[in-house]
């Protein structure tokens, strides 16, 4: 299909992208540049997205709306996170940026409550951004650079997507819940099912998902490794924007009757069970009621995934009455001070209090190894997204995901229990919660006029460091393998997150001293002592989150390509974005020849990006590799970078 094909009927996502396309035609495989209208940043890789937009001199961000979010680094031991929030809410203040307050919540929860609109396009430089196709938005992560063009008015650029059609019928059943949905989903197409695809839902069985729901299913879609993942905007999303009071927001947005689709799998929401996903990926998912008799050590209820007001309720309805294991420590997060508030006022906080729960802020917390960490070799189920090794803060932790219900039966019972065999009906209206949720905006702060903002002050601590400098593209490569690593290699094993590194996010040359110490904790030092260098991946190199750290901490150590037998999608966009070169195995045996030490030697660089293709040549061995490149991509490279290509 292309632009202006009227003949074929269209998916949801494409009828979205053929108003927001602005260059290339909707063929799967080919790159199109989208319109965005609206960005949001978190505050770990907020920093450097707007020290890379301050650096365009563009005097106001040119999207309909752009939100700064505080919700990573929360804990202030230290001055390096609350100087990267003052910076933060200043440019936000200047620039025409709202700024989400510490302790207002996650971004992905508020600001489907409060600012997201169905067929909208959106990009965050945080990968859990498709949490908005919930509400019928197109969402997607991307790297921090990406949005600070997007903030500038330019457009953002993708291959145009497969479609995968996910037919949901039925109803849930007792104690199964939509992460039992996604989780089924994700048993059946693995975390590289949904490479350049974007999956979308449908059938029957939608009608019986909130929104809530919808958006703890478009969350997970990272873990598929899928550009997005979206649902209708039907009168189920007209009745929570309603309740939100936003309901002018609302159009109805549905798929055409003949629209086509790339493949299509059927779920039966009825004959579900409670599943979990078991360590050490999302996509390794069994039935609860399989995995025996497991103790628990820990639980962690909250994150993106599941931190709506409804989950809070059926773990407080749950635990009413009654106390959590000896054995098992259990913590909350709220999604939103929204959320939170409503617990306070309904009862529900109370009965998680007295049952047992240490309450923490609205924030990610435990989710990205900030805080509550379990203990060596500890069990802890946990209903986020990601169960990568160490991503806990553990590196022997094992972590499983799972829904609200089985989080909450498990911490009574102190071992992994199937909520739907458990004596405990899931009644949440005994907190008679109204229909409408409470408003309160006063976390969020609008910008100051244009008037206002000539004269307003930026404000950077001495932790906040500038972006590292990049270099075109260097027409040959003389250099050794630093590094070979396995497949699925995520951007947690390359840039770990945590307590002990997220504080330095704005400060590569510091942090990229960390960049790759879960799997080899000599490779940073390595690294600089050779000046330059090649890493070796396998498949999907760079699952995972969006940051775009990933990239600038190899970049500061030196490394001029990755050679892999595949990349996640915005992970190969971050490495071209800072001059990094992504080469691809043409035939994925070859990486076989390779070991760590070898040198590799590549000559007639520029010639061979403009045909794709590139000769190796390691220890007197001739290795072919290939390029998946835009034309666009290869200006960038040779230019040395987004940055560098985006100021011409």
């Amino acid at each position: 299909m292309v632009a202006g094909d009227t003949q074929m009927g269209k998916t949801i996502a494409q009828k979205i992208i053929e108003t927001h396309l602005l260059s290339g035609d909707m063929k799967p495989g080919s790159e199109i540049g989208l319109k965005i209208d609206q960005t949001l940043t978190q505050d770990a890789t907020g920093t450097m997205a707007y020290l890379e937009f301050e650096s365009m001199g563009i005097p106001r961000v040119r999207t309909e709306k752009s939100v700064a979010y505080i919700d990573h680094n929360m804990l202030q031991a230290g001055f390096m996170n609350a100087d990267d929030h003052k910076y933060i809410q200043s440019v936000a203040a200047k620039y025409g940026i709202w700024f989400s307050v510490p302790g207002n919540g996650i971004c992905h929860q508020v600001h489907y409550e409060r600012f997201g609109i169905p067929g909208k396009t959106l990009i965050g430089s945080d990968s859990h951004t498709p949490t908005g196709g919930g509400l019928g938005m197109l969402a997607m992560g991307a790297g921090g650079m990406d949005v600070a063009v997007a903030m500038g008015g330019g457009a953002y650029y993708i291959t145009m997507p497969k479609m995968i059609k996910v037919e949901l019928m039925g109803r849930l059943g007792a104690g199964v819940s939509a992460k039992d949905v996604i989780l089924e989903v994700l048993r059946q197409l693995t975390v590289k099912g949904g490479v350049g695809s974007i999956v979308e839902y449908g059938g029957e069985g939608i009608d019986t998902l909130t929104v809530p729901q919808r958006c703890t299913i478009t969350n997970m879609g990272a873990e598929l490794g899928a550009t997005t993942s979206i649902f209708p905007s039907d009168e189920m999303t007209r009745k929570f924007l309603k309740a939100q009071g936003r309901e002018e927001d609302w159009i109805p947005l549905a798929s055409d009757p003949d629209a086509k689709y790339d493949k299509v799998i059927n779920i039966d929401m009825s004959s579900l069970k409670p599943l979990a996903a078991c360590p050490h990926s999302p996509d390794n998912v069994k039935p609860v009621e399989e995995l025996g008799s497991i103790k628990v050590d820990q639980v962690c209820i909250g994150s993106c995934t599941n931190s709506s007001l409804t989950d809070m309720l059926s773990v407080a309805a749950i635990l009413k009455g009654r106390k959590i294991s000896d054995s098992v420590s259990l913590s909350i997060s709220p999604g939103s001070r929204q959320v939170f508030s409503m617990m306070a006022e309904c009862g529900a906080l109370t009965d998680l209090i007295d049952a047992g729960a240490r309450i923490l802020e609205c924030a990610c917390g435990p989710c990205i190894g900030m805080g509550f960490s379990p203990s060596s070799g500890g069990v802890s189920l946990r209903t986020f997204n990601r169960n990568f090794i160490g991503r806990s803060g553990t590196k022997d932790g094992q972590v499983y995901l799972v829904s609200p219900e089985t989080a909450a039966v498990s911490a009574l019972t102190g071992y992994i229990t199937d909520p739907s065999t458990y004596e405990i009906k899931v009644d949440i209206s005994v907190y008679n919660v109204p229909d409408e949720f409470r408003i309160n905006d006063s976390g969020l702060i609008p910008p100051l006029s244009e008037k206002d903002a000539e004269n307003a002050e930026v404000v950077k601590g001495p932790n906040i460091k500038n972006f590292p400098e990049t270099y075109p593209l260097a027409d040959s490569i003389d250099t050794e393998v630093l590094l070979k690593v396995g497949d699925n290699i995520t951007t947690d094993h390359i840039m770990p997150a945590g307590a002990k590194i997220l504080p330095y996010r704005s400060n590569i040359p510091y942090m990229a001293g960390f960049c790759f110490e879960v799997v080899d904790s000599e490779f940073a030092e390595r690294a600089r002592r050779a000046g330059s260098g090649i890493i070796i991946g396998g498949q999907n190199y760079g699952q995972g989150s969006s940051r775009e750290h990933a990239a600038l901490a190899p970049l500061e150590l030196g490394i001029k390509a990755v050679i892999a037998k595949s990349f996640a999608r915005i992970h190969a966009a971050n490495l071209v974005n800072a001059g990094i070169l992504p080469l691809i195995f043409e035939d994925t045996k070859d990486y076989d020849l390779i070991e760590q030490g070898m040198n590799i030697e590549i000559k007639g660089i520029h010639e061979g990006i403009k045909i794709d293709r590139v000769i190796a040549k390691v220890e007197g061995q001739e290795i072919p590799l290939k390029m998946e490149l835009a034309d666009r991509q290869k200006e960038i490279l040779l230019k040395g970078g987004l940055l560098k290509y985006t100021k011409g």
